[in-house]
């Protein structure tokens, strides 16, 4: 036997995480994350998931995440993965205020929460500041300010116009009238691994059906396709106001349901959407 690691499956919007209360510490060494994750994650001979998520102390917050994706590297960030773990951490009664404080590789990020009947049931996340910068991003696209409707030429592929934006986490935004014709898994993964994204890159293409609402399919780095991408709704609204293609008030449609998005006059855009439990198990990590 090896050791045992109990876990939580939760979903948001069908963006779907193994989720780990680590809150004594790692049970695992550092050097096993990675590998870790891509057994997991593997949805044929592990769990399966889009992702694991793993809740520690914090020093500076409430709890601390980590998430590590399918293949094994570390993400900054994600939105549906912190309303999951938010969710794990105030149904446990760690947390019983309006709002909690995450730790993660991208800040200190502020949630509030919606329960009922002493469970959270939606989230309404902080996100910060959309980065344009491209040396913050990274990208190498653009010019010093920003890298907004740029060309990009995609081996094999065709050219595209692009804009490159970062929510903690870098994302490439595509505007298309056909977006349900597009071969997402051919594009996606020749976009996130471009040269022009030394860190590779979320990529998100986007159809504007009016001015307060965005239909998003996503290419998640290290996931592939995905149900649904928090960071990336708010990249492509980011994007579509920026471009006046929008309000800076959207409802952003996904495979998986519905974000609201909001970049209010702050400079922060906020995220709001649900969290779910699917099932709780033990897996013995060898």
């Amino acid at each position: 036997m090896g050791v045992p690691i109990l876990f939580v499956k939760m979903h948001g919007l069908g963006n779907d995480f193994v989720v780990i209360g680590a809150l004594d510490g790692l049970p695992l060494p550092e050097e096993q994350l990675g590998e870790f994750a891509r057994f997991a994650c593997d949805r044929h001979f592990g769990i399966g998931a889009d992702g694991v998520i793993w809740i520690l102390p914090s020093q500076v917050a409430d709890f601390r995440m980590r998430i590590f994706n399918p293949d094994g590297s570390e993400a900054e960030m994600c939105g549906n993965g912190i309303r999951c773990a938010v969710k794990w951490f105030y149904d446990r009664d760690y947390a019983k205020g309006e709002w909690v404080q995450v730790e993660t590789l991208a800040g200190i990020k502020t949630v509030w929460v919606r329960a009922e009947k002493g469970k959270a049931i939606a989230f309404t996340v902080d996100m910060g500041e959309p980065i344009f910068e491209p040396h913050r991003i990274p990208t190498l696209l653009g010019d010093e300010k920003e890298a907004i409707e740029v060309p990009l030429r995609v081996e094999g592929v065709g050219s595209f116009v692009v804009s490159a934006v970062s929510m903690g986490n870098p994302h490439c935004v595509l505007f298309t009238e056909k977006l349900d014709e597009v071969p997402l898994e051919v594009i996606g993964p020749k976009i996130e691994h471009h040269p022009a994204f030394p860190q590779r890159t979320n990529v998100e293409f986007v159809k504007v059906v009016s001015p307060h609402k965005l239909r998003v399919r996503v290419w998640e780095r290290g996931a592939g396709m995905t149900f649904a991408c928090g960071t990336g709704a708010c990249a492509s609204l980011a994007v579509a106001v920026k471009t006046g293609r929008t309000e800076r008030h959207a409802i952003v449609h996904l495979l998986g349901g519905d974000l609201e998005i909001e970049w209010r006059d702050n400079g922060h855009i906020y995220m709001t959407g649900s969290a779910v439990e699917v099932f709780r198990g033990e897996l013995a990590w060898v």
